[in-house]
């Protein structure tokens, strides 16, 4: 995926937490891929396309479905970039080649109409939360990833079960304070990639924020979370900046 935004329909989404015991997300989703996204020239994916993803190897029939959809949407011409979400961050090569889609590193700049824009998937930048920084940062240590996927899928399934449960209760006990991002934390990303736009998710609190930062003004643009049949996109065309509604 270019790191320059050359032209036509650029389009951003992120925390659809695809799951069975969501179907009518999972519907909007695919209505998505099979409409909307094909006339765009290029689709970026913010984190947590599915509530959780134990390995390239899982067969269940959701990620079969998904997969396939991607592969028709990249098959048309669109080009689909990922980034990792907290909830799927073992997607790898395997998904990547089967689905045509582009692992995206996180922070990713690119430029759009020239202005660089930094994208993330955004709780890097939940930096009051330190309980989640420092389990974020164990889970994704590169041998305790291996050593998980070499357990059995039913194992994986088994534990995944366990941490979706126990991150709900953890997260019930947070102020929402400590689960939005640091202020100074987003200051310093910016500054630090010379950017002065930043699309993220995470949060599942969308909206627009300006920040200052050394005499330059930066925009944080948050998107929504999908559920219950609904989604957003945020759109950027010759139209301008837009959000979508997309059911």
């Amino acid at each position: 995926m270019p790191m320059t935004n050359d032209g036509g329909e650029s389009l951003f989404i992120s925390d659809l937490h695809l799951t069975p015991d969501q179907p009518a997300t999972l519907d909007c989703f695919l209505r998505f891929l099979a409409g909307r996204a094909r006339a765009a020239r290029r689709l970026y994916i913010l984190g947590d396309l599915f509530d959780v993803w134990i390995g390239d190897d899982d067969d269940a029939p959701l990620h079969r479905t998904v997969r396939s959809a991607l592969r028709a949407l990249t098959a048309v011409g669109t080009e689909c970039g990922i980034l990792h979400g907290n909830r799927d961050f073992l997607i790898g090569r395997a998904f990547l080649s089967q689905t045509g889609c582009r692992l995206l590193p996180d922070p990713c700049l690119i430029r759009i109409d020239g202005e660089p824009t930094l994208l993330m998937h955004g709780d890097r930048l939940c930096t009051d939360d330190r309980a989640y920084q420092r389990f974020r940062r164990r889970v994704r240590h590169p041998l305790v990833k291996r050593f998980f996927l070499w357990k059995s899928l039913a194992s994986r399934r088994a534990i995944a079960a366990d941490y979706r449960r126990r991150s709900a209760e953890a997260n019930a006990a947070k102020t929402a304070t400590i689960m939005d991002v640091n202020q100074q934390a987003v200051v310093e990303t910016l500054r630090r990639h010379g950017a002065t736009r930043l699309i993220h998710g995470h949060t599942h609190r969308p909206g627009e924020h300006i920040h200052e930062i050394e005499g330059r003004t930066a925009r944080r643009l948050v998107l929504a979370e999908w559920r219950d049949g609904r989604g957003e996109a945020l759109s950027h065309s010759a139209l301008g900046w837009r959000r979508l509604v997309i059911e």
